[in-house]
């Protein structure tokens, strides 16, 4: 190990592309016990990370069924074949684009117009208005699920009440049926979504706060009305944070689940529209004891996930500004 923390430390160069002078015993010793101390991490990402990552891979090519595991044989692709030639992976698929298409822009423009709402200087109680906003988010899942099955619910939920006093008929027999039918569901699961917004919201907060007000002036000398700030200061400063957030949003859509299936299990109610991707994975992976097609499941959910970041990372340099340019 001290030749290689040797090589390491001579390999840095000052700023006359001058090299440091070799290490000592202090530093070798040094660079000993940082090795010693990150270690524990080492070892929990090889055992609970990697392993498990090639171990899926490797089910991935096996008939592997937990009901008889003596009977796990090698059948090379055929899982990944079946996986690309299930039409419930399709009907998963369709579903998880939709609710993107859907999901996705809602949230981004959600929380950054509550973040604009609340870094407003006209806005008094900010803490209070902070603090309700974000408290939604500090709920578990599976409890803002049940709280929104009752608050959508057809008969005696508040959000067909309110419909109801514009004259429609949304509590009756023909009422708005909010969880059968695979449009409205799209929109059940964004309400349940925006519930969570807060983490969203606070980061993009915390963006506005960090744009110097000198811009804002400036822009208001030069007659600047509050939409031209908005695009020409507030936007192109904050657009490294509304990536994180896309991003981030991108991969927990991709990767959707507690919510449909509290509500609707693997049934796929309404019509397929809450059959998402991590469900079917789930349904055959553990419901079905059929791990080996599982695998294969997990790892193209995997890919999809890599290339749809990957999309993102590519188109981030035509509207995400960092400041300065990247090396």
């Amino acid at each position: 190990m001290s030749g290689f923390t040797d090589a390491v430390l001579t390999a840095r160069r000052r700023k006359g592309g001058r090299p440091t002078r070799p290490a000592g015993p202090m530093q070798r010793r040094e660079a000993r016990w940082g090795y010693a101390f990150i270690s524990p991490w080492i070892i929990g990402f090889l055992l609970f990370w990697l392993v498990p990552i090639g171990a899926s891979l490797v089910f991935s090519t096996l008939d592997f069924q937990l009901t008889d595991p003596d009977a796990t044989s090698f059948v090379g692709t055929s899982n990944w074949e079946r996986a690309l030639s299930d039409p419930d992976t399709w009907t998963a698929l369709a579903a998880t684009f939709r609710f993107t298409v859907l999901f996705l822009p809602l949230s981004i423009v959600v929380a950054l117009g509550l973040a604009l709402l609340l870094n407003s200087k006209h806005l008094k109680f900010t803490g209070f208005f902070r603090l309700l906003f974000y408290a939604p988010s500090m709920i578990p899942l599976v409890a803002g699920v049940l709280i929104w099955q009752q608050v959508l619910n057809p008969q005696t939920g508040w959000v067909n009440r309110l419909i109801g006093l514009t004259g429609v008929d949304a509590t009756g027999t023909d009422g708005i049926r909010w969880f059968d039918n695979p449009i409205l569901v799209l929109f059940a699961f964004s309400f349940i979504g925006l519930w969570g917004i807060g983490n969203a919201m606070m980061v993009n907060l915390a963006g506005l706060q960090g744009i110097p007000t000198e811009l804002y002036e400036a822009a208001e000398i030069d007659g600047a009305g509050w939409w031209r700030r908005l695009r020409s200061v507030t936007l192109p400063l904050l657009s490294p944070i509304m990536f994180y957030n896309l991003v981030i949003g991108s991969v927990a859509i991709l990767q959707y689940f507690v919510v449909p299936w509290v509500l609707f299990g693997a049934t796929g109610r309404p019509g397929g529209a809450s059959r998402f991707l991590l469900v079917h994975f789930y349904q055959q992976a553990f419901v079905f004891g059929d791990m080996g097609y599982g695998a294969a499941l997990a790892w193209l959910i995997f890919i999809l996930v890599a290339v749809f970041t990957a999309v993102l990372f590519g188109t981030s340099r035509y509207w995400v500004h960092y400041g300065t340019e990247r090396s």
